[in-house]
């Protein structure tokens, strides 16, 4: 599929995809769909070539806490692009990926060098070296542009990308790349989690570390080279890390981080070449990086684990249940205070026990009426609690005396120094916690001053008083 898609790819020197255009909307989705266009199938082939390439190795650079290597082997291969062309006085794709991968090797031989025998920091040495070889290779290719002769146009394409001009040979080395990329992640998978995860475990157990790294930046350098020719030295390290940072945020697995940062970099390049195609003189590169960035920022907000969004809904939820268990907890005080002579307690003995004013106590427990904890207030201003309220009640006094009992027998606190730990702990505790500090105090009837402590058997024997009432989800359920 790869080779006929190659064939059928002249030598094509359009400066953007979108030069290529219907009148209306609907035809230029068609047309780009279709393939119909040869400019169009470079542009897809080298996008979905390049983001498996970026999105397999990226990720091996952020796990490895070296994004910023990556940008500076974008900057680095820059003059040896230059070199490459004064070497064959043409644009021939061999030469000048020679040179550029050379210099690329060169650029991070010298990075660990001045880290090695200087005491500069890794990222000062990684800002030395991108900024010296990127002013020589504008230097260099400014100063090709000023020689004799033709076939050196578009050699600036290389900072800034160029996807409309890949011809057949840049197709099949990036194809090369990607190849030789996947089949070195597959060979040495292994070796390489090791290493970026624990160098010091990998050098231990024998493992070449620094081979490793070698081989890695050599074939990562290869992609860079690549990549130049759609995206440009500027934004190649954004198409590495990108991708690759996107899918760090959806999973904690090498394998599945391998292959979303693949995929990501797949839907980059197909949507940045999509979108560039829908409108006259729009850059293919510099979309596929914004497409890449919009596929970060999706995971930034919306994934499971670390997105901003999801992490917001769980401490609203834990914040809300910590405000329903401490009002659970002020009812039960407040029954308790009139020796559960009464269910109901009103409004204003709440407010009182929370400290806290009647409205927002008023508040507080219509929140507990609307997660069925609690009865709405009636006519009177009361309000009682349903069975599964008052057995949460109960847990949380419960969690609440024992860790205060806790504190003062094994840890030695003052009675009067355990309140403000026990009430941030009560909210935490697990029911196998519980139990092991009730059998570790020997099951106590009393906490240090001198209240009751609800016990196991006090909340099994008020469930079985009202069996059809289901303790609500939601919420840690004290019984096995």
């Amino acid at each position: 599929m790869f080779v006929m898609a190659c064939a059928l790819v002249p030598e094509l020197h359009a400066a953007k995809i979108g030069e290529i255009s219907e009148t209306s909307l609907g035809g230029q989705v068609v047309r780009f769909l279709s393939l119909r266009d040869p400019v169009v199938r470079a542009a897809v082939i080298g996008a979905v070539l390049l983001g498996v390439s970026c999105g397999l190795l990226g990720s091996f650079l952020v796990v490895r806490k070296l994004a910023l290597a990556g940008d500076a082997l974008a900057h680095a291969v820059l003059p040896g692009l230059a070199l490459g062309y004064l070497w064959a006085m043409t644009k021939d794709p061999i030469a000048m990926a020679i040179g550029a991968v050379a210099a690329g090797v060169l650029g991070t031989t010298a990075v660990t060098w001045i880290k090695e025998t200087t005491h500069i920091k890794e990222d000062s040495a990684l800002g030395l070296v991108l900024g010296a070889f990127y002013a020589l290779g504008i230097a260099l290719i400014t100063m090709i542009q000023g020689l004799p002769g033709g076939n050196k146009s578009g050699l600036d394409k290389f900072l800034f990308g160029q996807a409309a001009a890949l011809s057949s040979a840049d197709l099949w080395l990036v194809g090369g790349v990607a190849l030789v990329g996947g089949l070195v992640v597959l060979l040495l998978y292994k070796e390489l989690v090791t290493s970026s995860f624990d160098p010091g475990f990998a050098q231990a157990a024998g493992l070449p570390v620094r081979a490793l790294q070698a081989v890695l930046m050599v074939v990562l350098a290869c992609a860079v080279v690549t990549g130049l020719q759609a995206v440009g030295a500027v934004l190649m390290a954004a198409m590495l890390i990108t991708p690759a940072a996107a899918a760090y945020l959806l999973t904690d697995r090498m394998p599945r981080m391998l292959a979303l940062a693949s995929g990501f970099g797949v839907f980059a390049g197909l949507l940045g070449a999509f979108l560039s195609f829908m409108r006259s003189n729009l850059p293919t590169g510099p979309f596929m990086v914004v497409a890449a960035s919009a596929v970060f920022a999706a995971a930034f907000l919306f994934a499971p684990r670390h997105g901003v969004v999801p992490r917001w809904w769980r401490t609203h939820r834990r914040r809300s249940r910590i405000r329903d268990e401490n009002t659970l907890k002020a009812v039960y005080q407040v029954r308790e205070e009139s020796d559960f002579a009464d269910e109901r307690v009103t409004v204003e003995d709440v407010a009182r026990r929370l400290r806290e004013s009647v409205p927002e106590a008023r508040r507080r427990l219509a929140a507990l009426s609307a997660a069925s904890f609690a009865s709405p207030i009636d006519a009177e201003d009361r309000v009682s609690l349903h069975p599964e309220g008052w057995l949460r009640a109960c847990a949380v006094v419960r969690n609440h005396r024992l860790w205060e009992l806790y504190l003062t027998h094994s840890a030695h606190y003052a009675a009067d120094h355990v309140h403000d730990d026990a009430e941030v702990i009560e909210h935490v505790l697990g029911e196998d916690t519980v139990r092991q500090l009730e059998r570790l105090l020997d099951f106590p009837e009393r906490d240090p001053h001198g209240k009751l402590i609800p016990s196991l058997a006090d909340l099994q024997r008020s469930l079985s008083l009202h069996p059809e009432r289901p303790v609500a989800t939601g919420y840690r359920q004290p019984l096995p």
